[in-house]
């Protein structure tokens, strides 16, 4: 499985909708599928599976907001 698919499959896990698979550009935090909360699992989620630590000062909610993005995002930390 490619990286963005596993990531997207992380978000979907976290965000607990389907909706993430069918639209990875669709806004996690606008429409409320990704708190605070869910941002911390995810990071955590993300340092035990890929082995990726996301410095919190690199966590900016407009370029980590659609788990295309967060694919992304991940890849030029690894």
């Amino acid at each position: 499985m490619e990286f963005e698919q596993q990531v997207i499959e992380l978000v979907t896990e976290i965000c607990q909708d389907d909706v993430v698979k069918e639209d990875p550009n669709i806004d996690l935090f606008e429409t409320g599928l990704l708190d605070s909360f869910g941002t911390v699992e995810l990071l955590v989620q993300i340092e035990e599976r890929f082995g990726i630590t996301v410095p919190i000062t690199e966590f900016d909610r407009e370029t980590w907001n659609t788990p295309r993005k967060i694919a992304q995002q991940l890849a030029n930390l690894k």
